[in-house]
């Protein structure tokens, strides 16, 4: 197998989840837990989260009355936590807490973002450019949170508001298309290749 991937490149790989058929747990109740929860619920309003914490803000408690997808429990964080959690985030301004909620995500198997330790991540989470139902992930390999939100900015005043109305359009010339899917890749990329092109 040939490796093209050079050392500085960046290996992650890119998805995007369906929070709402998932159960995330974030771990921390404070202004890290409010970052951390307003970055999902901006994403996925529908998320399926479980909040966990000994103190839980007044901004938390006061946000989530608008999302009934989320469950706050608060007291200490304990291991059972993880029952029933696909995917967790630790979002708590301690590094021995959080050392200890990275670990035990890794004994049950479960991915896991700790704010601000790279290391100790299995994913993390980008800043995000949206447009209707057009969304841009922006990562920099954990390296400059900075320089992804300047990214954002950039794209955010370049992308047109109409691109909705345009993938709506394309839906619908997708949707009557025939042949196989060779053929309909070819004509969708013919309508389409003038989107690419300078002018």
């Amino acid at each position: 197998m040939v490796n093209n991937i050079s050392p500085a490149q960046n290996e992650l790989f890119p998805v995007f989840l369906k929070l709402k058929q998932l159960r995330l747990l974030i771990v921390g109740g404070g202004y890290v837990g409010m970052e951390k929860l307003q970055a999902v619920l901006a994403n996925s309003p529908a998320a399926v989260i479980t909040l966990v914490a000994s103190e839980i803000s007044g901004e938390i408690k006061e946000l989530v009355k608008e999302y009934p997808g989320v469950t706050l429990a608060e007291k200490p964080y304990q291991l059972s936590d993880f029952d029933n959690i696909d995917i967790a985030i630790a979002a708590i301004n301690d590094p021995v807490v959080s050392g200890q909620v990275a670990a035990d995500a890794k004994l049950k198997g479960i991915l896991i973002n700790v704010a601000d330790k790279p290391d100790l991540c299995d994913f993390y989470l980008g800043s995000v450019v949206q447009k209707g139902n057009l969304k841009v992930a922006i990562s920099t390999n954990g390296k400059s949170p900075t320089i992804a939100k300047r990214v954002k900015e950039m794209l955010n005043e370049t992308l047109p508001d109409e691109l909705d109305s345009l993938l709506d359009n394309m839906q619908a010339i997708r949707n009557k298309m025939t042949g196989d899917f060779t053929d309909k890749v070819r004509q969708l990329n013919e309508i389409t290749k003038n989107l690419s092109q300078n002018k």
